[in-house]
């Protein structure tokens, strides 16, 4: 093998391929359901930094092509593997890139080098040196994941339950999971407890992001009505669900961040890593305690008093100060508590609330606000 070589998923290790795929290919060996697919190592991205725009190499790009043909040159999911990723003590989730619905060699190297460049992003390094990591040796390196793309009827986020007796939290919404860990929509929530009762709550489904079948990539589609308001998944889905998350804990030693996906009625799981933050509890249903605050989803712990900042788009971050109170239509990543930015937001200790609806227009920009992340809400002042 030159070093160079993909790696078959079944083949990925931690110390030539990173966390997420040899954690994948574990499931794959214990017969679990994970797409197929292959890893683009370390070595490879060693050897594509002579190059100073870190182009492929030649006999790389004909790997790649094989590859892809092995699996009927499908349209595929490309995601980063990166050597300081999905760790016990950092998740670095959302930090790197990942692409959805690439197909065609000329695009999946395309994407691969995408992936690459990302280990040297300010946000990488920003995230590094908030977790700690020591920052003044060379950049990550960087394994890149490619797999077969699951066309997701219904998709999203599980959190294995952090003690004997704890819960099940799972978050869904129709279509690709991007919706869910990115912050596109505010998801549908379940608890499956212990003793296998189910509690849920439906959240604001309005998009959903599919396959582009004409142009490749994603598109994002307005969900029908009449699902808007229907849950994602039926009860004996969710329990299923959280079956399979139990298995996925007892193989990888502890509780599991997981993401998955149902397609024409089969889950398949697309990422597990551990728990790196707890999660605070879902809010009870009823009225809220004070009629005063807005209500969300409890994202991460801790109560702040600020200066509300109304952030509608990249531009406006220009007015952000230090101290104040980000009020997002959603974030890259944000929205749900299972979220990407809600899963950093708790390790960075941020107090986060999410899913507020109508936050934008409700709050004044520059109002004083109170945000307590512990128990789901927003008051101003």
């Amino acid at each position: 093998m030159n070093e160079t070589s993909v790696t078959p998923l079944p083949k990925a290790t931690l110390d030539t391929c990173g966390g997420k795929a040899a954690t994948l290919g574990r499931l794959l060996r214990e017969g679990l359901p994970v797409p197929e697919g292959f890893v683009v190592p370390f070595s490879a991205h060693r050897a594509a930094r002579v190059d100073p725009g870190l182009r492929a190499p030649a006999e790389l790009e004909h790997e790649v092509a094989e590859a892809l043909t092995l699996l009927g040159d499908p349209p595929v999911a490309v995601r980063s593997s990166a050597t300081n990723e999905d760790g016990a003590g950092a998740s670095a989730a959302g930090q790197y890139e990942s692409l959805l619905a690439v197909q065609g060699v000329a695009a999946v190297v395309e994407a691969i080098r995408d992936c690459w460049t990302s280990a040297s992003s300010a946000r990488v390094a920003a995230y590094r040196s908030r977790t700690g990591e020591e920052t003044s040796r060379a950049e990550p390196e960087m394994g890149v994941l490619v797999q077969r793309l699951v066309d997701a009827d219904v998709s999203g986020v599980m959190f294995t339950p952090t003690r004997p007796d704890g819960p099940t939290r799972i978050e869904a919404s129709p279509g690709l999971g991007l919706a869910v860990v990115g912050g596109i929509v505010s998801p549908d929530t379940y608890e499956v407890a212990a003793d296998g009762t189910l509690r849920s709550a439906l959240g604001h489904k309005e998009t959903r992001l599919d396959r582009d079948e004409n142009r490749g990539g994603v598109v994002t589609r307005p969900v029908p009505e009449h699902q808007r308001s229907a849950p994602s998944l039926d009860e004996s889905t969710a329990a299923r669900l959280a079956a399979l998350g139990h298995r996925v804990a007892e193989l990888l030693y502890g509780p599991q961040d997981i993401e998955w996906a149902i397609a024409d009625g089969t889950t398949w799981l697309l990422q597990a890593r551990p728990i790196t933050a707890p999660i605070p509890e879902a809010p009870a249903s009823g009225p809220a305690p004070d009629n005063s605050s807005l209500n969300g989803t409890p994202g991460s712990h801790g109560v702040v008093t600020g200066t509300a900042r109304v952030v509608r788009g990249p531009s406006d971050f220009g007015r952000v100060r230090a101290g104040d109170i980000l009020v997002c239509p959603y974030t890259d990543p944000a929205c749900g508590a299972l979220s990407h930015a809600a899963i950093v937001a708790r390790e960075y200790n941020l107090p986060a609330v999410i899913g507020v609806p109508h936050a934008t227009t409700l709050v004044r920009d520059g109002a004083t606000v109170t945000l307590d992340g512990t128990a789901g809400t927003l008051t101003p002042h």
